[in-house]
């Protein structure tokens, strides 16, 4: 039993897992797709959610920093409906501003060039989105 995170791009979706234990987060994969061609993430995903066992997913809400939702935090709710008619699993979203940045500024740290870093943002995003859902369950 594990939670999913996802980080929706326009054409990448970052995606993390949980260990068992359901404490930590753990960087999976990043999933390319066609601008908006939100279908042709379905087989990748099933792939995912069955071969670990997942029970929640945690999809990152990009919210606007004055708390609005903008057009890409609608595209996101849309695509949370998906998910939850594609696999009848809860959707929980999570707020997800300054993710990226935070990302950003890890891999930063870790002194990776910019080639690197565009490789593997988004999965670190998603990977700091569900980290951040399971530090605050614990509460």
């Amino acid at each position: 039993m594990r939670y999913l995170g996802l980080d929706l791009g326009t054409k990448t979706l970052g995606v993390s897992i949980s260990d068992t234990t359901l404490t930590i987060a753990n960087t999976l994969t990043i999933i390319r797709f066609k601008d908006s061609d939100y279908d042709s993430l379905y087989p990748e995903l099933k792939k995912i959610i069955e071969e670990y066992n997942i029970v929640k997913i945690i999809l990152g809400f990009p919210k606007n920093m004055n708390n609005t939702i903008g057009d890409r935090g609608e595209t996101t709710l849309k695509f949370k409906e998906k998910l939850f008619e594609w696999f009848r699993i809860e959707v929980i979203m999570q707020d997800e501003r300054l993710s990226t940045v935070e990302a950003t500024n890890y891999l930063l740290e870790a002194d990776m060039s910019r080639k690197k870093r565009k490789k593997k943002i988004d999965a670190l995003a998603a990977n700091i989105i569900l980290q951040t859902y399971l530090d605050r369950r614990k509460d």
